[in-house]
């Protein structure tokens, strides 16, 4: 098992209620494919870089799990279709 987290910006203009389900859809994809979630860390509305879809604000996630080398793919390719999700970013956190 090695440890990866998972980087996320969600639409600023959604409803509290679907950015919440939006979260909760990728904590099940990452326990569907075998992953442990073990920290959810949201840093909350902040402004973008640049514009992304016309838009100069998101929500950011940032969710910690130890999943098998395969999932992250599995669950990018998923996440990648999201239209709530702005950007994503998988990476592998080194020991």
């Amino acid at each position: 098992m090695n440890k990866y987290e998972l980087a996320l910006v969600v639409n600023a203009k959604i409803e509290d209620d679907a950015r919440a389900d939006v979260i909760e859809k990728v904590k099940a994809l990452i326990e569907r494919f075998g992953g442990v979630i073990t920290n959810v860390d949201e840093w909350g509305k902040k402004r973008l870089a640049y514009e992304i879809q016309k838009m100069k604000e998101g929500y950011y996630y940032f969710i910690q799990f130890d999943a098998s080398s395969d999932a992250p793919a599995q669950i990018e390719q998923r996440v990648r279709i999201m239209e709530s999700v702005m950007r994503y970013l998988c990476v592998r956190q080194d020991a």
